[in-house]
């Protein structure tokens, strides 16, 4: 059986190693030339529930992604505001130790192919393409899966942000994403952040060398600078109404500096003036890294995602599942991960003729899935964000009594599920779809 996995960041990374797990022969095709888009730019995982869902996605025997996380982190178990037991890893030597986790389970990369047209049998793609200008390729599968993201158009970055801001994910390098459902014909869901349309992403990078010498050396040993921000009357607010990633959205961001060491200088915020961060004691030479633009804007993201179920199966499709933001508004690497493993299994067991697998209520990652689709059905569900790091699917967590940061307790979870290492194991099944009319196999 054949999976082709269309985006290469940690979804589609996380889908392709475990369709693969499955027996599929798999190929993943990235756009840009390298992998993990924002994950390069990223860095913060387990965080508050982020934990939690990493020790029952770890658990369950998908844990490749965080094991890889883990061998790349600088700091852990540090706090910042609001955030508890994070552990920071290194974007500069994050990719290949992903490259090296896909080539293990024997998963094939292709670099620098964009995707923009598929065909169709009925429900069902039979191949996706490339434009006839851009190589010509043709992909055929028995599968699919979308993880191609919610940003990277530069005209949507242009009409509801601040312009290109020339982020990590280089359209004009690259080419603009294309929605894989789109082509297929779904009504793709936009989601909305008080009257704008999407959101805008949370960070950037500051180059450490441009930053006062006792900040860098803080940052390197600790993980965290909180630097207050002088006084200017104005209160800066509107930058934190933007955000995509509203578990940051807090008074102390608004009011500090709040920087981590992830390799660079990750900033908290979506964007800070030039020239009034070097107003700022410490930061009198700051520059940044990513975007380029980071004084002016940030990337808009959460636009074009897929209407699906609660085994990541786009609505409409037979074949085809999405995973990360593709998926819904959840924001974060390590929700990207759980969707990416999920999606890559079902993707498989689709093509053995085998009933998808929905993980239940019971786990904190069965929960978010199911719930945050139910939300993205309201209007008042689409102008928010979802993570299990902060903000309203957090409180949700606490409440419902899923946070926690017992291993062993989180583990005895997964097991009165019976999913104990669902992930790492094949489905018993050996016998692909028959070979049926779409209307047949519905």
């Amino acid at each position: 059986m054949k999976v082709m996995v269309i985006g290469g960041g940690w979804s589609g990374c996380a889908a392709a190693i475990s369709a693969a797990r499955q027996g599929a022969q798999v190929t993943l095709l990235e756009r840009t030339d390298a992998l993990l888009g924002t994950g390069l730019v990223g860095g913060i995982f387990r965080n508050n529930g982020r934990f939690t869902a990493t020790e029952e996605m770890i658990a369950m025997g998908g844990g490749d992604m965080f094991h890889a996380m883990d061998a790349c982190a600088l700091h852990r178990d540090i706090e910042f505001p609001g955030h508890k037991h994070a552990s920071l890893y290194n974007i500069s030597t994050i990719e290949p130790q992903v490259q090296r986790a896909l080539a293990a389970a024997g998963v094939e990369v292709r670099y620098q192919v964009r995707i923009t047209d598929v065909e169709m049998d009925g429900r069902r793609i039979v191949a996706v393409r490339t434009k006839k200008n851009e190589g010509d390729q043709r992909f055929e599968a028995d599968a699919f899966v979308e993880t191609t993201g919610t940003a990277g158009v530069v005209n949507i970055c242009t009409r509801h942000g601040n312009g290109c801001a020339m982020c990590i994910l280089r359209c004009h390098t690259f080419g603009i994403r294309v929605g894989v459902a789109s082509r297929c014909g779904v009504k793709e869901i936009d989601g909305r952040k008080l009257e704008q349309f999407g959101a805008m992403s949370g960070s950037c990078k500051l180059h450490k060398e441009s930053l006062a010498p006792e900040i860098t050396e803080q940052l390197n040993r600790t993980g965290v600078v909180v630097v207050p921000i002088p006084k200017t009357g104005e209160s800066g607010g509107e930058k934190l109404e933007m955000k995509a990633c509203q578990q940051y959205a807090l008074p102390e961001y608004q009011e500090n500096i709040v920087l981590l060491n992830t390799g660079h200088a990750k900033l908290m915020t979506p964007y800070f003036p030039q020239s009034e961060l070097r107003k700022v004691p410490g930061f009198e030479n700051a520059r940044f890294e990513d975007p380029y633009a980071g004084g002016v804007g940030n990337s808009i993201r959460f636009l074009g995602m897929a209407p699906r179920d609660d085994a990541l199966k786009v609505d409409g499709v037979d074949n085809l599942f999405c995973a990360g933001e593709k998926a819904g508004l959840l924001v974060g690497h390590t929700e990207a991960v759980v969707t990416g493993v999920l999606a890559g299994h079902n993707a498989a067991r689709w093509a053995l003729g085998e009933p998808p697998l929905v993980l239940p209520e019971t786990l904190a990652i069965g929960d978010a899935i199911s719930h945050v689709r139910e939300q993205m059905q309201t209007e008042k569900g689409l102008g928010l964000k979802f993570t299990f790091s902060g903000s309203v699917y957090f409180e949700r967590m606490k409440e419902r009594g899923s946070y926690s940061t017992d291993v062993a307790v989180i583990r005895e979870r997964v097991e009165a599920a019976g999913l104990t290492g669902v992930f790492a194991r094949p489905v018993a099944a050996a016998s692909r779809r028959a070979r049926l009319p779409a209307e047949a196999v519905a």
